[in-house]
């Protein structure tokens, strides 16, 4: 795309700046035992601790708009001999709103790597959400999939089409205490020869005060055979158990 969603959040943003007053701006910096998205390893480097950092910020409006950017540090090669991706930088902007009993989310994202453009990925995504359920739809309109197809078979197909629907359940069981769960479904677009697959994560949150927090999950997928490869002989999609320190600004 000619615009992209970093420079169209931007000039949204400024758009915005006179209304500054009834918004809100946060920050977060998080250090996680291994990143996985969409339950697949982000860090193909050898070794059972493969720590990643993370952190962004957000924009919020009383009106409903948002916009925001997320980082952390990843390592994978797109292909044999393909460059190795060192950073993950997402640029992201939408709408929330309420109707009934139902809050809805629509917007727009960016996946942008550095050191490896052909994974570059862009998104459109609707979410609906009802007391502790939420579902969220993301809709691949770059030619790029995260060089799903490329970095497998080298035959340069790309992805465009692919669908993932994430389903989401977190509810308290204490005042400092969340039970969390979700689960994901990767539909590949057409032009990509991979099966689709399901992802599960199942853990808790724990809210330590002064906006630290702590997490763990066990996090997955279904398929086995999947492009990315394995690590130590174990696929990148295998059950791994994933810690989170947290803190929020």
């Amino acid at each position: 795309m000619k615009l992209t969603l970093s420079k169209f959040a931007a000039a949204v943003t400024l758009a915005s700046l006179p209304l500054m007053a009834s918004a809100e701006l946060s920050a977060n910096i998080s250090l996680v035992s291994n990143y996985k998205t969409r339950g697949q390893d982000q860090d193909l480097r050898k070794g059972q601790f493969r720590p990643a950092l993370q952190g962004g910020f957000d924009y919020a409006h009383d009106s409903g708009f948002y916009a925001g950017n997320w980082n952390s540090t990843v390592n994978f090669s797109t292909g044999a001999d393909g460059p190795t991706a060192n950073l993950e930088s997402d640029f992201y902007a939408g709408y929330k709103f309420s109707r009934g009993y139902f809050s809805w989310d629509v917007g727009a994202i960016r996946y942008q790597y550095t050191g490896a453009s052909a994974a570059n990925t862009n998104e459109v995504y609707v979410g609906v959400g009802v007391g502790p359920v939420s579902a969220k739809y993301y809709h691949t309109v770059s030619n790029d999939y995260f060089n799903a197809a490329g970095a497998s078979s080298g035959s340069g197909l790309k992805g465009k089409g692919t669908g993932y629907l994430n389903v989401s359940y977190a509810q308290g069981i204490s005042p400092q205490l969340t039970f969390k769960a979700s689960v994901g479904y990767t539909s590949y677009g057409s032009d990509i020869v991979a099966p689709n697959y399901v992802d599960y994560s199942i853990g808790a949150a724990y809210d330590l005060g002064d906006g630290f927090s702590i997490s763990g999950a066990v996090v997955g997928a279904t398929r086995k055979n999947d492009y990315l490869g394995k690590v130590d002989g174990k696929s990148v999609n295998a059950n791994t158990v994933v810690v989170m320190i947290t803190k929020a600004m």
